[in-house]
């Protein structure tokens, strides 16, 4: 969306003619999404233990697999945001292959969700009340 929105100005404004340079929107998108990451982890990790979304690790396992145990699980949910908002930011999203590989990756997202969603109510269904 910046380079559509600021590419345009370049002739008045000459600093903006970095925007038509893919490496330079790369590099800051990738910036961009450490950034949102690192802010935003504190809180969602927060919010994720709040809500009880722990890993379940089983007994019969390893042992050494029990520290493991109330991990908040859908942490990649703030990864996701983090590289679609990236995304939205820095890219030409007047290209069709942008969309085309958000997309897959959203598409990549949700099974992980529906995974990590399933594994969770399964495990709740099984604990004694």
């Amino acid at each position: 969306m910046l380079y559509i929105w600021l590419y345009p100005f370049h002739k008045e404004f000459s600093f903006l003619n970095v925007f038509r340079y893919q490496s330079f929107r790369i590099i800051y998108a990738a910036v961009t999404a450490f950034l949102i990451a690192f802010v935003l982890a504190p809180w969602v990790i927060r919010k994720l233990q709040e809500i009880k979304l722990g890993q379940q690790i089983r007994d019969d396992g390893p042992k050494r697999h029990l520290a493991k145990s109330g991990t908040p699980t859908m942490g990649g949910i703030l990864i996701i945001f983090a590289v679609t908002l990236s995304t939205l930011l820095w890219a030409d999203i007047s290209r069709p292959h942008i969309w085309l590989v958000l997309a897959a990756t959203l598409g990549f997202c949700a099974i992980g969700f529906a995974d990590d969603y399933l594994k969770f109510i399964k495990f709740q269904r099984c604990e004694p009340h």
